[in-house]
């Protein structure tokens, strides 16, 4: 007979147990459930609603509980349903009547919603941790790559030079978004449910203050009829790893395409690369191609939370059983592809001289001569124009603009003098706007980020 079963006279029929349990998938809360479990059974024995023996010997039993899951002796059965009934079933097997004490003033909607706040809110310190170890890796190729020359592109097009450095803390500054994405999330939703019972609160004199330091929340919910229903939690990190992967496949494109033949601005580790299984020449980039792929999977498990919960009636629905698996998902694959990245950015060679030579490609200098010509009093247009018609006379000489001498120059605008210089270092060097690429700004750029990883590795 169900724990739940005392109202029916016919027992569940075996395909609504496989169709209706979750046990499958939310075993993987067993250490929060129990945690949640000891929690309020001392908070029951301290507000005198069971005796503290009582307790002692749900403890006891959930303890023993705990460690058959971790040593695998624990018999699953999926007529349970969930983690939450098979905990509890198995207590009572081990304790006797007592066993069914822990379950008063608490309910299946408040107990689930507790354990797998928790396990989330643990994954977003997870995933807070691992950004930070990227941002490190960024940081270190930009220490290394201040100087290193390559195209900064616009539509994929040879824009203007700037250093691999730079381009390493655009990237810093995508995932420093995404840290405090998950560090907010977490603050946000740092509030215990546990107390709730079914959607109304109970007539028990219960204490949610002491459940909530226990459990290590903030603060207990402030209302009952929202926290048994509320998945914004689960949304939330949801969202953050679509957005983290987002970032991650943008960085991993240009893996891809930088690891090309035609790129060769870097070289990835034999460690993190793959062959062909037909041609013997071939190393495969699949790393960056699989966070690519995976990125589709967060968006999907982001897309379908978001469509169980749009139009649930207060309180809790069976619906929002489904909030679980595409959770979990997005979390294993999430984890693994920031760890995966990491080391991919760490062991790759970074090819200084192919990102020189594409700098001399495209007419990077374009821009330089037109600010050249500005500061000579002529208006941007004008100058936009005659600086058009250098870049069709280096074509003309398949060279680059860079290539072209003062006096050609000079015979297209005789305002053009020696004191033009339009190399790919002063190019570089010459932005020095906060923000911009040239080695003293990038160097402060290295430092604002290496205070903001100090600042978060002392608050942990």
């Amino acid at each position: 007979m169900k724990l739940w079963g005392g109202r029916f006279s016919k027992q569940a029929a075996k395909i609504l147990d496989e169709f209706n349990a979750s046990l499958p998938f939310d075993k993987k809360l067993y250490l929060e459930d129990i945690e949640g479990s000891i929690a309020h059974s001392q908070m029951l024995a301290s507000q005198g609603i069971i005796t503290q023996d009582e307790a002692e010997k749900i403890k006891k039993g959930l303890l023993q509980i705990k460690k058959e899951i971790e040593e695998g002796k624990f018999h699953w059965d999926i007529s349970d349903e969930d983690i939450h009934m098979a905990i509890e079933k198995r207590l009572i097997e081990l304790i006797g009547d007592t066993g069914k004490k822990l379950h008063t003033a608490r309910s299946r909607n408040d107990q689930v919603a507790v354990d797998f706040r928790r396990w989330v809110l643990k994954r977003n310190i997870e995933f807070s941790e691992k950004i930070k170890e990227l941002i490190e890796v960024f940081i270190k190729l930009a220490k290394e790559n201040t100087d290193t020359i390559m195209p900064g592109m616009t539509h994929l097009q040879h824009a203007q030079p700037i250093s691999f450095a730079y381009h390493m803390l655009a990237y810093a500054s995508m995932f420093k978004r995404d840290y405090e994405r998950f560090i907010d999330s977490f603050n946000r939703n740092n509030k215990n449910p546990l107390g709730c019972a079914a959607l109304a609160g109970t007539p028990h004199p219960i204490d949610r203050f002491k459940t909530t330091k226990a459990l290590g929340f903030d603060e207990p919910t402030i209302n009952c009829l929202d926290s048994v229903s509320d998945r914004d939690f689960a949304l939330e990190i949801l969202f953050n790893i679509a957005m983290l992967m987002m970032h991650a496949s943008r960085i991993s494109e240009e893996l891809v395409l930088w690891s090309t033949s035609e790129f060769s601005f870097v070289t990835l580790s034999d460690e993190y690369s793959t062959g062909s299984s037909i041609m013997p020449q071939k190393k495969n980039p699949d790393v960056p191609e699989l966070i690519r792929g995976k990125t589709g999977r967060a968006y999907g498990n982001l897309m379908a939370l978001l469509t169980v919960m749009k139009g649930l009636p207060l309180a809790y629905n069976k619906d929002t059983q489904e909030d679980k698996e595409g959770v979990f998902d997005s979390v294993k694959n999430g984890l693994i592809s920031i760890e995966i990245l990491k080391e991919t950015l760490k062991t790759m060679k970074v090819n200084k001289g192919n990102m020189y030579k594409a700098c001399k490609k495209g007419h990077l200098t374009a821009t330089d001569l037109a600010d050249y010509l500005v500061k000579k009093g002529i208006p941007f247009r004008e100058a936009h124009h005659i600086t058009g018609k250098a870049v069709a006379l280096a074509e003309s000489k398949v060279v680059d603009l860079s290539d072209l001498s003062i006096e050609e120059l000079k015979q297209i605008d005789e305002r053009i003098d020696k004191d033009l210089d339009l190399c790919l270092e002063n190019s570089m060097n010459s932005r020095k706007s906060f923000g911009g690429t040239a080695p003293e700004s990038v160097k402060k750029q290295i430092e604002y980020f290496e205070k903001f990883l100090k600042e978060h590795n002392d608050k942990n």
